[in-house]
């Protein structure tokens, strides 16, 4: 099954790679005006995509210039049009991210959203976000003996995408400072 697993993962990171190519471009572009600036760029991760948020800030090698977007009490921090957010949800029509996004669109705060596109009639977080990277898993990623499908990595092809834009600004931070 773990054998099964790892393909399936390596095709699913295969596919994100490929098919937001341009996207982590677009995104690390947003988020380095923020460090280039005298903006934070502040990242905020829902449900257990509040992992992110921990590898971001308490990994082995931190995100540059980033802080939570809520603060100790739950609150969130006052933001200025030079910073940037980072939003990641497992859904592009999670409601609470939905209502964090309209906000930020509301106050001119330019953000990137990072979720599974879901097909829906009303708002999704790519028509709000400046920047939108798919994470394409619509479904687990094994067939289980009764015909459903289990292995839903939100968090590890959330991973992949954090990686994806954290690589590609550092690039686009070195190339600033070296000019």
């Amino acid at each position: 099954m773990l054998k099964m697993f790892s393909t399936q993962i390596s095709g699913l990171f295969k596919k994100i790679m490929e098919g937001e190519e341009f996207a982590f471009e677009d995104c690390a572009r947003l988020l380095a005006q923020a460090s280039i600036g005298d903006g934070t760029i502040y990242i905020h991760g829902l449900g257990e995509m509040q992992g992110i948020l921990a590898e971001a800030l308490y990994g082995a090698e931190i995100f540059p210039n980033a802080m939570p977007l809520y603060d100790e009490n739950r609150t969130q921090v006052s933001l200025s049009i030079a910073d940037r957010v980072l939003l990641f949800s497992r859904h592009s029509n999670d409601e609470e991210a939905l209502k964090l996004a309209a906000d930020l669109r509301r106050d001119g705060i330019p953000f990137t959203a990072v979720s599974t596109l879901v097909p829906s009639a009303g708002h999704s977080l790519d028509q709000l976000a400046d920047v939108h990277i798919d994470l394409r898993l619509q479904k687990g990623l094994l067939p289980d003996d009764n015909g459903n499908r289990v292995g839903y990595p939100t968090l590890m092809a959330a991973l992949f995408a954090y990686y994806g834009i954290k690589f590609t600004l550092e690039e686009i931070l070195t190339e600033y400072e070296e000019e």
